[in-house]
């Protein structure tokens, strides 16, 4: 923030009738600031995890893996060659994992 070096200077009582206003408006606006809502219709919005999602469909478009990529042996994600850290015993490691 900005000060103006140059305004004229408030004595402490001043100050204190300021920051007393300050107060009561902040807690006027804090009360007229909440929202009533309905629980249940909050509630609604949200997919809990393990929900039956059956007759959703897949609207992602899968590739299978390219020849310049490897599947991480520990995380098992897909990865670009360049993510190769290290490979043992005939499995690949990511750099995330090693």
């Amino acid at each position: 923030m900005a000060t103006d070096y140059d305004a004229p200077r408030k004595t402490d009582e001043e100050s204190r009738e300021d920051s007393i206003e300050e107060l009561k408006n902040r807690r006027n606006d804090k009360n007229s600031g909440k929202v009533d809502e309905d629980e249940a219709e909050a509630a609604e919005s949200f997919e809990l995890p393990g929900a039956d999602l059956s007759h959703e469909e897949l609207t992602v478009r899968v590739l299978p893996r390219q020849s310049d990529e490897f599947t991480c042996a520990s995380c098992f994600l897909v990865k670009s060659r360049s993510q190769l850290a290290e490979e043992r015993d005939g499995k690949a490691y990511c750099v995330d994992c090693v």
